[in-house]
């Protein structure tokens, strides 16, 4: 999908903000280090450049969910170490050594297809690894300290592999109720406590625990949706310290037109004015990753709320609007206008999701725009 500069809608990314976030957490860390999460193309913002601004702001590694993100940062000139969150297929683990990618492993049959797979190419490098525990996520991951141990007796003994790092993902960091967290946590102590030798990165903590669970065990933390200045528990937990956000949706007025009474807008008719209104067109639409639930949502015009009336088109959406107004006008979609804000989180309210979903299905097509 072409990006779609000739058009008034783009995403503005605040890259002081990133900044900011990851400065504010390392200023919390005595002697854990933090890897930035850019997986997902940042999280909708934009990898490399919110790769930039984590940097600026104190992070000395990266975290991407598959091989080719972890390329491209390479390819962006990033040398920090880099570690992919998940198992990579076999044949393309030459890449993962060739661009010095470290890589999740989760068990020990995946492990043995890697080390043929390694031992018959002679590479240059072993391919560094980190050990997957699922404490509770019922994902990726070796359920015990058996083993774990076998893997890294297995680690030990090869010349194509290198264990750099031992981790586990926590499911309810962001709640109010520890008692499930506190469960996973004791279990990767153990693990930890039984290992012969200790890796060069134990690492635990996501956002949220990074944030509400100081104690979790770990010399890395990975940041991620806190970073881009989203709460991770929504509404459930107080932020520990102000996150700001970095992400900015705004458009523009394309038509403006008044309507009599008892016409139907967009599709379906779902709306029909009830008296004499302006109505106005903004260009987004569920193609953007700005859905059909958006129905009924207020955007923010020269600081005031204005419906969404009618279904949400493809491509289009249409607003009441509380006079005449230009075309070109600006509409704020996510942001401030005037006093008033409207956050990633009242958009994932109104979608009945969770903020990380909005800010991921923000389309390709709209531009990103970054500011420092």
């Amino acid at each position: 999908m072409v990006v779609a500069w000739h058009r008034p809608t783009k995403a503005i990314i605040h890259k002081k903000a990133i900044t900011e976030n990851v400065a504010n957490e390392v200023s919390r860390l005595s002697d854990k280090e933090l890897f930035a999460v850019v997986k997902a193309n940042g999280y909708g913002h934009g990898a490399v450049e919110t790769a930039k601004a984590a940097e600026a702001g104190g992070a000395s590694g990266f975290c991407v969910a598959t091989l080719d993100e972890g390329i491209e940062l390479r390819e962006a000139g990033f040398v920090q170490p880099i570690l992919v969150l998940n198992m990579v297929p076999v044949d393309a683990l030459t890449l993962a050594v060739i661009h010095d990618l470290s890589i999740t492993a989760g068990n020990e049959e995946w492990l043995e297809h890697v080390t043929g797979y390694l031992e018959e190419r002679h590479l240059e490098h072993p391919l560094k690894l980190h050990l997957k525990v699922d404490t509770g996520m019922g994902r990726i991951g070796f359920r015990s300290s058996v083993e774990v141990n076998a893997a890294v007796n297995y680690l030990q003994n090869s010349s194509v592999l290198e264990w750099e790092g031992i981790f586990t993902h926590f499911s309810t960091a962001d709640q109010a109720d520890t008692s499930y967290w506190e469960k996973q946590n004791k279990r990767f102590l153990e693990v930890i406590e039984n290992l012969p030798e200790l890796p060069r990165y134990i690492h635990s903590s996501n956002s949220a625990t990074a944030l509400w669970h100081e104690q979790a065990p770990g010399n890395m933390i990975r940041y991620g949706v806190a970073m881009y200045g989203l709460n991770p528990s929504g509404h459930e937990l107080a932020e520990v310290y102000p996150l700001r956000p970095a992400l900015e949706l705004v458009s523009e007025l394309i038509q403006v037109k008044k309507l009599p009474a008892g016409e139907g807008i967009s599709y379906g008719e779902t709306y029909v004015t009830p008296k004499e209104e302006w109505i106005g067109t903004v260009p987004i639409g569920y193609a953007d990753g700005w859905l059909r639930k958006m129905q009924g949502f207020s955007l923010l015009i020269e600081g005031v709320y204005c419906e969404t009336v009618g279904r949400v088109c493809m491509d289009q959406l249409m607003v009441r609007l509380p006079y005449e107004l230009p075309v070109g006008t600006k509409v704020t979609l996510i942001g401030q206008s005037g006093e008033e804000e409207i956050t990633m989180q009242d958009v994932a309210d109104q979608m009945e999701t969770i903020h990380y979903e909005v800010a991921c299905i923000l389309g390709p097509r709209i531009p990103r725009e970054y500011q420092e």
